[in-house]
C-alpha cells in the first residue's frame, strides 16, 4: 500500500522514465495537480502537448479534451485517464443535427464551444473557448452566427457583440447551470464584503451579480491579482480548493457545494499510475478525415484570435 506522496513519487518518476507528459484540467483534484506537466484549460492543455517533446500524453480531463488533443498532436499517443470521464455538454448536439440546421439556416455560420466532440467539429466555421469568444465571435466575417452548444455561454458572448445576429441552441453544462440567484445571495449574505466570481456557463441571472465573469483561470487571475481578501467562486468547485492552497492570505467560498462535475471526478492518482503501467486508461485514435476536418475550424479559432 503506498501513500499519497509515495505514488506521486512513482508516477513522478515513471513519467519521466517513459517518455510521458501529464495534462491535468483545473477541475481535477489536487494531489493529481501535483504530478502535472501543465495544468489549465482544455484548449491551452492541448497547446502545451503539441508543444511538448514527450511521445505520450496522458489527459487527466474529460473525452474531449483528449480528443482535441490528438487532433493537435497526431503524432503523439494520447491516453484518456479514465475511459468514462466524459462531458454531458459535448454529447448534447451532434454533427448530423448541427448540418440539417446549416441546411435550414444556409446564411449562418456556425461556432461551437471548444467543449464539443470531434465529431460535431467536423460541421463547425470556428472554434471558440470561454476566454476567446468575445473576440472570435467579432472577427468572424459572418453576421449571422448559430452559436453552440452552451447557451449561457452564447448569450453572455451575444451582450458584448450586439452587432452580430447570433442564434441560440438550448444546450450547456448541467454543473454550472446547477447555480442559481438564491445560492448567491445566501453566500453573499454570509459573507458581504467577498467578490463574486463566475463562469459564463452560469445563467445569466448568476452572472448578473458577478462581479468578474470569465473562463476558470480568467477566475483564479482574477482572485489572484485582486487586493480583496474573500471571494465567492462560481465554477467547478476544485477551484476553491485549489485558491486555497495558492492563496493562503485570501478567502474563497462555493457559491454552492453542488456545483461539482461528477466526470472531472472519476479519474484517481491510481487512474494516472495505471495509464503510466500500461493497463489503465483509453488510447485515444481518429481517423484522418475527422481529425483534419475538425481541426479546420480549431484553425479559424487561431486566426481570428
Amino acid at each position: 500500500m503506498l501513500t499519497t506522496r509515495e505514488l506521486q513519487d512513482e508516477i513522478i518518476r515513471l513519467k519521466k522514465e517513459k517518455d510521458v507528459c501529464i495534462l491535468v484540467h483545473a477541475y481535477q483534484s489536487h494531489d493529481i495537480w501535483e504530478v502535472a506537466d501543465y495544468v489549465g484549460d482544455s484548449y491551452g492543455l492541448s497547446v502545451k502537448a503539441a508543444e511538448s517533446t514527450a511521445s505520450t500524453v496522458i489527459m487527466c480531463g474529460v473525452r474531449f479534451m483528449a480528443e482535441t488533443v490528438k487532433i493537435l498532436s497526431p503524432d503523439k499517443k494520447v491516453i484518456l485517464s479514465n475511459s468514462q470521464a466524459e462531458c454531458p455538454m459535448a454529447d448534447q448536439m451532434d454533427a448530423e443535427m448541427i448540418s440539417q440546421m446549416k441546411v435550414k439556416l444556409p446564411d449562418y455560420a456556425v461556432a461551437c464551444y471548444i467543449n464539443t466532440s470531434s465529431e460535431l467539429k467536423t460541421v463547425c466555421d470556428a472554434c471558440v473557448t470561454s476566454s476567446s469568444a468575445v473576440k472570435i465571435i467579432k472577427n468572424m466575417d459572418a453576421k449571422n452566427i448559430i452559436f453552440v452548444p452552451d447557451c449561457n455561454l452564447g448569450e453572455w458572448v451575444a451582450n458584448q457583440v450586439p452587432e452580430k445576429n447570433i442564434k441560440l441552441v438550448n444546450g450547456g453544462c448541467p454543473t454550472h447551470v446547477r447555480l442559481s440567484p438564491k445560492d448567491v445571495e445566501a453566500v453573499k449574505a454570509l459573507h458581504p464584503n467577498a467578490k463574486v466570481a463566475v463562469h459564463p456557463e452560469c445563467r445569466p441571472e448568476v452572472a448578473a451579480l458577478a462581479d468578474y465573469v470569465g473562463s476558470t483561470t480568467g477566475i483564479m487571475d482574477y482572485c489572484r491579482n485582486s487586493e480583496d481578501k474573500e471571494f465567492i467562486i462560481g465554477t467547478e468547485n476544485s477551484i476553491v480548493q485549489h485558491l486555497q492552497f495558492e492563496c493562503t492570505d485570501k478567502n474563497f467560498y462555493p457559491v454552492s457545494r453542488d456545483c461539482v462535475c461528477h466526470n472531472m471526478k472519476l479519474t484517481t492518482l491510481p487512474d494516472v499510475y495505471q495509464c503510466l503501467l500500461g493497463t489503465g486508461g483509453e488510447v485515444i485514435d481518429l481517423d484522418d478525415d475527422t481529425r483534419i476536418k475538425a481541426k479546420a475550424c480549431i484553425d479559424t479559432m487561431l486566426s481570428l484570435g
